[in-house]
C-alpha cells in the first residue's frame, strides 16, 4: 500500500474566492474522487483550524494500493482537472509518499 500525503498553503486571494472559500472548493473537489479512481482506497481532505505560522492550510491523506495505482491516479483526468483549480489557488506545496 502507499500513502500520498499533501499540504498546500494557498494564496489569500485567487479564482476570485478567498482562501477559506477556496479550500472548500477543493476539499468538496478531491474527496469527490473517492470511488472514481482504480487503485485509491480512500481519499480525505482536512482543513487547517489552528492557522499558526507552522500550519499548512489544507492537507490530503490517500491510500492507493500501489505505485502504479499512484501513477494512474496523479494522470487520472478527474484528479488533473482538480489539480488544475489547486494550482491555481496554491502558495507552496509539500509532498510525502511512502510505501507501507
Amino acid at each position: 500500500m502507499i500513502k500520498h500525503i499533501v499540504i498546500w498553503r494557498l494564496h489569500e486571494q485567487a479564482e476570485g474566492n478567498d482562501k477559506a472559500t477556496n479550500a472548500n472548493i477543493i476539499k468538496e473537489k478531491l474527496e469527490a474522487l473517492n470511488s472514481e479512481i482504480p487503485g485509491l482506497i480512500k481519499l480525505e481532505v482536512g482543513i487547517d483550524f489552528l492557522h499558526s505560522e507552522q500550519s499548512g492550510d489544507l492537507v490530503l491523506y490517500s491510500e492507493l494500493e500501489s505505485k502504479d495505482a499512484l501513477s494512474n491516479y496523479q494522470q487520472h483526468p478527474l484528479h488533473v482537472e482538480a489539480g488544475a483549480f489547486i494550482k491555481a489557488c496554491c502558495g507552496s506545496r509539500t509532498v510525502v509518499d511512502y510505501e507501507c
